[in-house]
C-alpha cells in the first residue's frame, strides 16, 4: 500500500495487473439480435459458475441540481420490455427517477472480464406488480421500506432500531405496505468486454431494447 504522495499511488494503481487470466472472446457477429438474450445467457454462466451477487448492478440517476449520483441494487428480471428494479418511492432515488424519469444501469463482471452497461427512459409499473414485488421481500427488508430511510444520512442508530422494531412488528402482525415501486428501465443495451492486459482489445455490442 503507497503513502498519501499522489504520484506514489497512481503508479502503484498503474501496476496492479488487470484481467491477468484467460478471459471468454467476444464474437459481435455471434452475438443474438436480442441484446437482453445475450446478458441472461451471460448470467446464467455467471450464476452457474458460483459468482457472488451477479445481479447486483449499479444504478445511475441526476438529482434535481442535476448532478449524477449511483448506487448498487439488485435486478428484478430482464426481458424484452426493459431491465426491472424497485425502488421506495419516498427515497432520493424514487424522487430523483420522478424528476428525471431516465437512468443508466451498469453490471461489472469481473470473474469474465464483462460490463454490461443499459440506459434509456424509466417508467412504473403496473401496481399490481409493485405490490406484488414489495410483498415477495422479507419481512425485515419491508420492514426498513416501510420507516422510509431509505439513503439517507443516519444520524442516530438508536432511533432507526427502534423504528425498525416498530416497522417489523406492522409487517409481522399485518401486510403493511409502502409506497414501493416496480421500474422498467432500458432503451439501449450495451455489452463490452473490456480491454485488459497489453495487446487485448476492447470488443462491444449494442443494440435497441424493446421498450
Amino acid at each position: 500500500m503507497p503513502g498519501t504522495d499522489p504520484s506514489a499511488v497512481r503508479e502503484w494503481l498503474r501496476d496492479i495487473e488487470v484481467f491477468a487470466r484467460p478471459l471468454p472472446v467476444l464474437d459481435p457477429e455471434q452475438a443474438p439480435a436480442e441484446p437482453s438474450a445475450l446478458f441472461l445467457a451471460w448470467l446464467t454462466e455467471a450464476v452457474e459458475a458460483g459468482v457472488p451477487d451477479p445481479h447486483a448492478m449499479t444504478l445511475s440517476t441526476v438529482d434535481e441540481a442535476g448532478d449524477p449520483d449511483a448506487r448498487v441494487l439488485i435486478l428484478k428480471n430482464a426481458d424484452g420490455s426493459g431491465f426491472q428494479f424497485a425502488a421506495h418511492a419516498a427515497s432520493p432515488k424514487g424522487g430523483q427517477l420522478a424528476g428525471a424519469p431516465r437512468a443508466a444501469l451498469t453490471f461489472y463482471g469481473a470473474e469474465f472480464g464483462r460490463q454490461v452497461r443499459v440506459r434509456g427512459a424509466v417508467v412504473p409499473d403496473t401496481r399490481e406488480r409493485s405490490a406484488a414485488d414489495f410483498l415477495a421481500r422479507g419481512a425485515t427488508a419491508r420492514a426498513e421500506s416501510l420507516h422510509g430511510r431509505q439513503s439517507r444520512h443516519l444520524t442516530d442508530c438508536a432511533a432507526r432500531d427502534r423504528e425498525l422494531g416498530e416497522s417489523l412488528a406492522r409487517v409481522e402482525a399485518s401486510l403493511a405496505y409502502a409506497p414501493w415501486k416496480a421500474v422498467v428501465a432500458g432503451q439501449r443495451l450495451g455489452v463490452r468486454k473490456p480491454a485488459g492486459r497489453a495487446g487485448q482489445v476492447s470488443s462491444r455490442n449494442c443494440g435497441a431494447v424493446a421498450a
